[in-house]
């Protein structure tokens, strides 16, 4: 994997939302900006620096990307195309499997703190899983 390597200059988007790819990235190098765009406003989630991962749903669920991706910095970045291709990366790195698996739980307990929040009026509730 270590020659499948994808750079990307300061400002250049990686990732356009409404596309139909399936290209997850791993950053070497550099800063990336996830956003998406909200009645024609842009909106940051995410701040990404290197070990992070980015475009992984994209893998597994064949639908359009729902985020935009954005190199801050001059970025370096390895890349995924295929679950095959996961599986057998985080096969033989075991605890970069264990980071997406931190990192993929906060990203949903993120999401469902949002989604909570969006259907209760953005009060606060308390509930258990």
């Amino acid at each position: 994997m270590g020659k499948r390597i994808a750079s990307f200059s300061k400002g250049k988007r990686i990732i356009k939302s409404g596309k139909y790819e399936q290209r997850m990235y791993v950053i070497l190098e550099g800063e990336v900006e996830i956003s998406f765009t909200v009645n024609d406003e842009k909106v940051s989630v995410a701040r990404l620096g290197k070990g992070d991962f980015f475009g992984e749903v994209s893998l597994f669920q064949e639908i359009e990307r729902t985020a935009n991706a954005y190199a801050l910095t001059d970025v370096r970045a390895t890349f995924i195309d295929s679950p095959e291709e996961l599986v057998a990366f985080i096969t033989k790195n075991p605890r970069y499997a264990v980071k997406m698996v931190r990192t993929l739980t906060e990203r949903i307990a993120n999401t469902d703190r949002l989604l909570v929040g969006e259907l209760c009026g953005n009060r606060v509730v308390k509930y258990v899983w």
